[in-house]
């Protein structure tokens, strides 16, 4: 009958292991429905070609040597960038936690040696009562207090059957999360390369503009000489001079400004490459003029936007993510099923035992057999918990939603922008010239005495104001391109087979602990998630 009964009991514990497999409380993710445009509203321009790319190195477009410099610098030495990959290590080691919580989560082996001293009235107690039994009620001499030491080695297992999924769900969480901080970093090169790019063109947009105001510092002080000329042999008043030196004046307080500015935007450009301000230098030397756009940017189409934004990905593998919570959550709800054992050996030197003893088949001691724990009077704390978890779910599951809108948003401010800075510097560009024949026209007329310098100031004035507008457009124009790529979500790609952390980080980290074959990209990218298969643990 016993021996009827373990088979019995063996029987079920292997079908409940068996059903464990395949069970799974909670919902599985499904992704939800969002609102894509069929195209761009800018697509009709023949600017634009609404053919497929991947914008793996968008910065090319622009043909500047100097600028692929500064990203590939940036690339490698940005520090933002580093953190977010070793953070893509740590969801990597907390998979591997979420992977061994699947298998017996207890297996642990102690010992102990103790040294006992029994009570002195307890044992007297006991023993006076128990020689009173046997004698009949006369007491023999007592014995001395016994003390005794006492060694023991135990080996404790304890396994909570995944009955419901709870573990398996925990995995895929931890797996949307290892996915979502690889997308994160891929947002952090998105950004990255966008901002070092943007740098750099503020930087030769600076440029551009102080060398547009020190020539026109060149002119105004040619003109202040001219005007002091005539105003010394009697022709003008003094007036004109001190309008010419008011010019002049005007256009130096601006030069202070630029420079701040442009030394600014060198040391942003410094933090980005991850290097002090004097060392930029070396990598900003060649042409210095601004970056050109192409005269036509491929932008796909806006469902491409789906597969290709990190962080519309990360949003969505956020939801994946806090889906398998609330199967978790769901879990606590019904009992946990365990498996517990315990085998070891122990031993006392009182009486005829003795320690020496410990070794020997009688010494063992064995403990075995299934448990079950459910909480069943919760007040509400599991329900709830249940019901948080599925609201913290909904709230993901829009703002997935609301960041598509918003990616597609980013794409046509840009496009729009790209366009309407492109006829602006047009404009200007005429402004431009307009400005400079005016100004010529005037000086002439002004060194012949046929006009007054009160048009010669105007008119350098008007210059000054036009070819500083369209060196700052002409910026624009670029920057804009720059945020069509980055709302895009191009850039990313270049790390595709790479290693998320440097190789001296990588060095620093196997020195202080054993990683294992954890700092492998083969093994930290993973391309899709295993949701039903048990996995073997990361040791």
């Amino acid at each position: 009958m016993i021996m009827l009964r373990e088979k019995n009991m063996w029987r079920i514990l292997l079908f409940m292991v068996l059903l464990s497999g395949c069970m799974k409380v909670g919902p599985d993710y499904i992704r939800p429905s969002t609102a894509v445009a069929p195209n761009w509203l800018e697509a009709g321009d023949e600017r634009f070609k609404t053919e497929a790319a991947e914008y793996r190195a968008w910065w090319q477009a622009f043909n500047d040597p100097v600028l692929n410099r500064v990203i590939d610098r940036a690339y490698r030495e940005n520090l933002t960038l580093k953190m977010a990959g070793v953070r893509v290590l740590e969801a990597r080691a907390q998979l591997g936690i979420a992977v061994g919580n699947i298998y017996p989560q207890t297996q642990q082996m102690n010992g102990s040696m103790t040294y006992n001293t029994i009570s002195r009235d307890s044992f007297q107690g006991a023993f006076a009562q128990a020689a009173t039994q046997q004698s009949g009620g006369s007491n023999s001499a007592q014995p001395g207090i016994p003390s005794y030491w006492q060694d023991q080695i135990n080996l404790n297992a304890a396994w909570e059957i995944d009955f419901w999924g709870k573990f398996r769900r925990a995995v895929e969480s931890a797996d949307a999360n290892l996915r979502m901080s690889l997308a994160d970093y891929d947002s952090a090169l998105v950004s990255l390369t966008a901002d070092a790019a943007n740098s750099y063109i503020q930087i030769r947009t600076l440029e551009k503009r102080l060398a547009i105001a020190r020539q026109n510092v060149e002119t105004q002080t040619e003109g202040l000489r001219i005007a002091e000329a005539k105003y010394q042999g009697g022709v003008t008043t003094e007036r004109d001079v001190e309008q010419a030196k008011t010019l002049l004046y005007n256009t130096l307080a601006t030069i202070p400004t630029l420079e701040a500015q442009l030394r600014q935007a060198k040391n942003a450009l410094g933090v980005l490459v991850g290097a002090p301000p004097s060392d930029l230098a070396g990598l900003l030397e060649g042409p210095s003029d601004i970056p050109a756009p192409p005269t036509q940017t491929a932008v796909g189409i806006p469902a491409d936007l789906l597969r290709r934004r990190p962080d519309v990905r990360s949003a969505e593998l956020q939801a994946v993510a806090q889906s398998a919570q609330i199967g978790i959550a769901k879990a606590d709800l019904l009992p946990a099923f365990s498996l517990t054992g315990s085998f070891g050996v122990l031993a006392i030197d009182a009486g005829k035992a003795k320690l020496s003893d410990m070794f020997t088949w009688g010494a063992r001691q064995a403990s075995a057999g299934p448990s079950f724990q459910w909480n069943i009077l919760n007040y509400g704390r599991i329900t709830n918990n249940v019901r948080y978890q599925d609201a913290r779910f909904q709230e993901l599951l829009i703002s997935y939603q609301n960041t598509v809108l918003k990616a597609q948003q980013q794409v046509e401010d840009s496009l729009s922008g790209f366009l309407r800075s492109q006829e602006n510097a047009e404009f200007l560009a005429k402004s431009a010239d307009a400005a400079k024949r005016s100004f010529d026209l005037a000086f002439i007329q002004y060194q012949q005495g046929s006009t007054d310098f009160t048009t010669v100031l105007t008119a350098q004035q008007a210059l000054l104001t036009a070819q500083d507008s369209l060196a700052s457009a002409l910026g624009t124009i670029s920057t804009n391109l720059v945020g069509i790529y980055r709302a895009l979500g191009g850039g990313w790609q270049i790390r595709e087979g790479q290693d998320v952390v440097s190789p001296d980080i990588i060095e620093a980290m196997s020195k202080r602990t054993n990683w294992g074959k954890l700092l492998s990209p083969t093994v930290y990218m993973p391309p899709e998630p295993e949701r039903s298969t048990i996995r073997p643990p990361d040791w």
